[in-house]
């Protein structure tokens, strides 16, 4: 045969009776089959589409392989084969695609998106997978393209945004898959393509103009009946039974006493004569009619054509299919088609063998060739090449060889996850968090991050992203962990150094402290898990007294703030301490202090006590956003204020204290009121707002606006939509009484 300037496709239908060899090419819409030949297996080397015997089934390929090399006058390198299997698995997958813009669509988009869908498909089967069986993806079947949203058929050349895919993805076991790739490289070939035995049916048997049509196509082989369903243009089903041809030469073969070999050719006679003459294995002559055949088998034939009828359904949504397409050699058999279509409820003019009739694009260079069912699957393996490459590769990885489907773009990572190895010994792994709690709020602190691992590709450094191909050797060293987490609390942001404190009128600066798990600890202290630690912006006088290393007289009088105090009271930022053995009025009076002294924060009282107009602006602003209610409860407050003010409220003014004697000659403060004799009615409370100390004087009781005689908020600026007020945490109203050491927050918020 003369040599062809064509690139060739060599495709082999691997079968569980026979090895069909096919060469060819694809002339535009057309496929021309230059070389074709045929092998049957000397042994029952494959039983229900699996080898067994993989070096049986490599010398029989090597045999179809020197064949079609004679016949076509180049060397075969390369070749298509196609799996089938008793334990076939499908996926329904659909995956996305976004653009950051509109682009014309390539066929790479196409295989990208198409292989996301896989990879989802595999993913989702590998949850499902109850079983202790390892499965690969075989093939897949696009169902629907997607563009912008919308069906279209071909999205190759059009401009979109956003593309989408629904497709079939289908899985068999490792071993199914194992003992294909085994035999093929026993016989000395390369696989450049693996596809499914229907799916190679299907593209010989339905065309493409046909698929609109709800179609169903049974490949009835030795070992296995292969099915798939069109629909809506589209390849919707697979499945696969493990019932054949085979099992009518097993009945024949006990019924006439004869050898497996002797039962397929009586199987086979039947189809062109009506006797059959052979010989049992006592090696008497014996006879057998058509009739006789038919009748033994007819048993059989029922139930492969019910399994087969009751699997369409199945795959339908339990609904018949309009039309049965059959191809193989097993679905020859008289009767077949005749009972798929009685148990399938449809006419059976509507089940026919398909041979010739699907074939009219299919040129054939050899003159000899009977164009019938038999070729279907060969051919349809030897298109699918250039529909899609499905192809596996092996490489090593840490000594151990795997096996990969082949998508033209792995990478180590993908040879690592195949061979099982853990996620995180490819990256850096960190240190042991640490986890603590700081006022009441969790945080957590990350350890630090180890060596990542490393990784050589055939002795060259490399990395995760680095492209593997077959044969690759890869070598991964796992990754180590870095130093646990660690922290002291000095260095947390909330921690501030110092604390500074008027003592005997002596600027004196403490260490800052927090309360971890109830005990005090210093800026030095190293947190450990689960730690609760309260930042501490306060030192008690007894705190005091024990950091300066002082002793009391048990008869000293102490204060804060120029107010009576005790060991307990809480001293916060800028506040005073006093102890004294003498009375506070008598030292002030000694010491001539008369100078009022105020906080950065407080607002001056105005003439007859009454607040300057900045302030009452401000507090009329507030309690104008009042409800009616809160505004009555505020009149009723300002008007007994009034009154005290007025017949009995005397106001104490602060003064700052000094025990230093050159300091004597400040006045001594005044204490005034019409019922100077009945200060208790006056309190003093300290509070904490926006995180600095306040102290409250003046009045008997307070409330939550009172703070914004003491404090620097603009109303008249608003820096946001509505102000913000907190109370303790929690959400208060201006007319909310304040409380001894109660915390505040006020600020503007956005809505």
């Amino acid at each position: 045969m003369t040599k062809t300037k064509e690139t060739l496709v060599f495709g082999l239908d691997i079968g569980t009776r026979s090895i069909v060899g096919t060469v060819g090419y694809k002339n535009k819409n057309r496929f021309v089959v230059v070389a074709q030949t045929s092998r049957e297996h000397e042994t029952r080397a494959m039983l229900d589409g699996q080898i067994h015997d993989i070096h049986a089934v490599g010398d029989t390929i090597r045999e179809v392989v020197e064949v079609l090399e004679e016949k076509i006058g180049e060397p075969l390198k390369q070749v298509s084969i196609a799996a089938a299997g008793r334990v076939l698995k499908t996926v329904t997958a659909h995956a996305d695609m976004e653009f950051l813009e509109d682009k014309v669509i390539t066929s790479e988009d196409v295989y990208a998106l198409d292989s996301v869908a896989i990879e989802k498909a595999y993913e989702q089967f590998s949850i499902e997978n109850k079983t202790d069986m390892k499965f690969y993806c075989v093939g897949y079947s696009v169902v629907k393209y997607y563009m912008n949203g919308y069906l279209i058929g071909n999205l190759e050349e059009h401009k979109a945004k956003n593309i989408g895919v629904d497709l079939i993805a289908t899985f068999l076991p490792d071993d199914v898959v194992d003992g294909l790739y085994r035999a093929v490289e026993y016989a000395g070939l390369e696989v450049a393509n693996l596809t499914l035995e229907p799916i190679a049916a299907i593209e010989v048997a339905i065309p493409e103009m046909y698929r609109m049509l709800n179609i169903g196509l049974i490949d009835v082989g030795a070992g296995t009946s292969d099915i798939s369903i069109t629909k809506d243009g589209s390849i919707v089903a697979y499945g696969m039974l493990p019932v054949a041809g085979d099992s009518l030469t097993e009945v024949i073969a006990r019924h006439c006493l004869v050898d497996f070999a002797t039962a397929e050719e009586i199987k086979k006679g039947i189809s062109v004569t009506d006797t059959v003459e052979y010989k049992d294995i006592m090696g008497l002559p014996q006879t057998i009619t058509k009739e006789q055949v038919l009748e033994i088998c007819k048993e059989p034939v029922t139930q492969m054509a019910k399994q087969a009828a009751e699997k369409l359904l199945e795959l339908n949504g339990d609904k018949p299919v309009s039309a049965v397409f059959v191809v193989g050699g097993g679905g020859k058999i008289p009767g077949y088609t005749e009972m798929v279509a009685q148990y399938l409820g449809i006419q059976k003019e509507r089940c026919a063998i398909r041979g010739a009739e699907v074939m009219d694009k299919i040129d054939f260079l050899e003159t000899d060739v009977v164009k019938d069912s038999l070729l279907v699957t060969p051919i349809g393996i030897c298109l699918n090449f250039y529909e899609k490459s499905n192809n596996f590769i092996f490489v090593t990885f840490n000594d151990k060889r795997i096996k990969l489907y082949d998508n033209n773009k792995l990478s180590i990572v993908d040879a690592a996850m195949q061979a099982e190895f853990p996620n995180d010994g490819l990256f850096p792994k960190r240190g042991q968090a640490l986890t603590f709690t700081i006022d009441g709020k969790q945080r957590v602190i990350r350890g630090e991050a180890g060596e990542a691992a490393e990784i050589y590709l055939n002795g060259e450094a490399a990395d995760i992203h680095t492209p593997i191909r077959k044969n690759d050797k890869i070598v991964v060293k796992e990754s180590t962990a870095g130093k646990m987490a660690e922290l002291e609390i000095g260095k947390l942001p909330e921690f501030s150094s110092t604390i500074e404190i008027f003592v005997n009128d002596q600027k004196v600066s403490f260490p800052k402290f927090a309360s971890v798990n109830g005990q005090l600890q210093s800026a030095f202290y190293s947190i450990k898990e689960n730690d609760k630690i309260e930042m501490l912006n306060y030192y008690t006088v007894s705190q005091i007294v024990e950091f300066m290393d002082v002793i009391l007289d048990k008869n000293m009088n102490i204060y804060v703030n120029n107010q009576i105090a005790d060991m307990d009271t809480k001293v916060y930022e800028n506040f005073s301490v006093i102890w004294t053995l003498e009375e506070l009025e008598l030292l002030m009076a000694t010491s001539g202090q008369g100078e009022i002294i105020h906080s950065a924060n407080e607002t001056e009282p105005g003439e007859n006590g009454t607040e300057t107009n900045s302030v009452s602006e401000s507090k009329q602003q507030l309690t104008g956003t009042e409800t009616n209610s809160a505004s009555e409860s505020k009149q009723q407050l300002t008007e007994a204020e009034t009154n005290a003010t007025s017949e009995s409220k005397p106001q104490i003014i602060e003064a700052e204290l000094n025990t230093d004697t050159s300091t004597a000659d400040n006045s001594k403060p005044e204490i005034t009121g019409a019922n100077a004799s009945e200060p208790d009615i006056i309190t003093t409370i300290h509070v904490v707002v926006n995180k600095k100390p306040l102290t409250l004087s003046g009045k008997k009781d307070y409330i939550f606006v009172d703070v914004f005689d003491y404090i620097d908020f603009d109303l008249s600026k608003p820096q946001g939509t509505s102000v913000e007020t907190l109370l303790n945490g929690e959400n208060a109203g201006y007319t909310q009484f304040l409380s001894e050491g109660d915390v505040l927050d006020i600020f503007w918020k956005n809505n």
